[in-house]
């Protein structure tokens, strides 16, 4: 499984890495604009990812917007959101509106701070990712 963690804070985006580095390769970005570079250079070179673990509240570009963008960016190429990569928000903000604007951009799960790795891998399985 290959995976992009889209974290600003050093511990989340370390804990995260550790926990799912057993399931394949972990690349980093640290604010949305990062991820959607990744994002493209892995669509480019044929090296997909298969999962993104998205925070919310990142400096540059959100985590709200870079889901957008990414959508955008799968349905331009002929990938329909439901056939394209899986999005976890990893988040620390459990208000409703937060959800469900990360429903609306099409994320797959919503896993809340501090992470809940039985949580997350619960998810992983209903993903077919593992």
């Amino acid at each position: 499984m290959r995976t992009l963690i889209v974290e600003d804070d050093f511990t989340s985006r370390f804990l995260l890495q550790s926990f799912l580095s057993k399931y394949g390769e972990c690349r980093i970005a640290v604010n949305g604009k990062e991820a959607l570079t990744a994002f493209r250079a892995a669509q480019e070179s044929g090296q997909k990812y298969d999962l993104i673990c998205m925070d919310i509240m990142m400096p540059e570009m959100d985590g709200q917007t870079a889901v957008k963008e990414i959508r955008a960016l799968e349905e331009a190429g002929g990938t329909p959101c439901t056939q394209g990569v899986k999005i976890i928000m990893t988040t620390a903000l459990d208000d409703v509106k937060n959800v469900v604007e990360s429903f609306k951009s099409l994320c797959d799960a919503y896993v809340f701070k501090p992470i809940d790795t039985g949580k997350l891998v619960a998810h992983l399985r209903e993903l077919d990712l593992v």
